[in-house]
């Protein structure tokens, strides 16, 4: 039988199989995160006719004379460039600027998505829309262990945080020219470890030297104050009850009494009211106390060769030998990519390409058909031949 048949045959299988990449990529071209593919050729084995031959004495060389057998698929090959950019407003979609991949666990397996739409799910774990879980590293008392093991993700909406009171600062003017002995009191609201708030009573008490600071009403100095031509002088920190006093701000002019409490940084018992996603993939909570405190972090990961991923459905693939080992870490490391909150990646597809694809795959389908019913009619003329 004629090789033209065969090599005809060969090209509509590889023509429908980019048929086949370029329909599911224009298929997916509003897909989250999709990542277009494309079809690779290559012939297959040639025929030998005529070996070549090296130069004579007397006569030049020859060239090998060969007769291709037909292509072959050699490879499809997955775009990972970045696709564009769609705001969506909620908190917990995210999308990675760079080569990164998000963490999800699925039945036991790790799997790696460029689609960042998660929500909550009824145990408050961050989901993929089928049901992958977020994996990252979960705070302790607002501390990111970066260096442990990651893990399912969770944000309990019951979280409750408080914060001890371990800085009270001043502000204003304790009057220089006022006679030794005087006392001021100030009196602030601290809170401890618990939540529970107390009273702390600050007393000032004029000396010779400038102020003594106490928190007993002057019995035990916890500290002095001087002042030169009513700029405070540098020295030693002072503290009440384990509490730093900041009074670095306080001058010591005359006359004027302005001396007050500015701030103190506890606060009492608050409960989780949102949360926001930072660049470095830092998930923070805004508490109703007003703190604001990392409750997770979200792990990425990057491969030597990401075009070694395997697709496993879902927009999400699975680890190949020829991806390379998984390597983890966060938003902002180095190869991996910063994160951006209430945004979505698109998929990167092309239209335009998409669609020249599509015409010169089905020209080469026809063309390679052309090649199949031209063979048939030079067979049918050798049947002829004898009548």
């Amino acid at each position: 039988m004629l090789r033209s048949l065969y090599s005809g045959i060969s090209g509509l299988r590889a023509h429908q199989t980019m048929l086949d990449v370029t329909g599911n990529n224009i298929a997916n071209v509003n897909t989250a995160g999709f990542k277009a593919s494309s079809t690779q050729f290559q012939d297959t084995l040639s025929q030998l006719q005529q070996g070549a031959t090296g130069p004579q004495a007397e006569s030049g060389g020859t060239n090998p004379a060969q007769i291709g057998l037909g292509v072959r698929v050699a490879g499809v090959t997955t775009n990972f460039s970045q696709g564009s950019s769609q705001s969506t407003g909620r908190a917990t979609d995210m999308m990675i600027s760079g080569d990164g991949f998000f963490v999800t666990s699925k039945g036991g397996q790790q799997l790696f998505t460029r689609a960042g739409s998660f929500s909550p799910d009824s145990a408050n774990q961050l989901v993929s829309p089928d049901g992958g879980i977020l994996q990252g590293w979960t705070a302790t008392n607002g501390v990111i262990n970066a260096g442990g093991p990651v893990g399912d993700i969770t944000l309990n909406p019951n979280t409750m945080v408080a914060k001890a009171t371990d800085t009270v600062t001043l502000d204003g003017n304790l009057p220089s020219d006022v006679a030794n002995g005087t006392k001021l009191d100030r009196v602030v609201n601290v809170y401890d470890a618990n939540g529970k708030e107390s009273s702390l009573t600050l007393t000032f008490t004029k000396t010779a030297a400038g102020w003594d600071a106490s928190g007993d009403g002057g019995a035990t100095t916890a500290g002095s104050l001087t002042f030169t031509n009513g700029k405070l002088n540098a020295g030693a920190p002072i503290a009440v009850n384990g509490i730093t006093i900041d009074v670095s701000k306080v001058s010591g002019y005359a006359t004027m009494s302005s001396l007050a409490v500015s701030g103190q940084n506890g606060a009492a018992v608050g409960k989780l009211e949102s949360y926001t996603l930072g660049s470095d993939g830092s998930l923070v909570g805004s508490f109703s106390n007003g703190i604001k405190q990392v409750l997770a972090k979200i792990a990425l990961a990057k491969f030597t060769n990401p075009g070694g991923l395997e697709k496993a459905g879902g927009s999400s693939y699975v680890a190949t030998g020829n991806s390379g080992g998984v390597q983890l870490g966060a938003a902002g490391d180095p190869g991996i990519g910063t994160l951006t909150g209430g945004t979505l990646e698109m998929s990167n597809v092309d239209l335009s390409q998409e669609f020249t694809n599509l015409i010169v795959a089905q020209r080469g389908f026809q063309a390679n058909a052309r090649i199949i019913t031209t063979s048939d009619e030079v067979l049918q003329e050798l049947t002829q031949l004898k009548r």
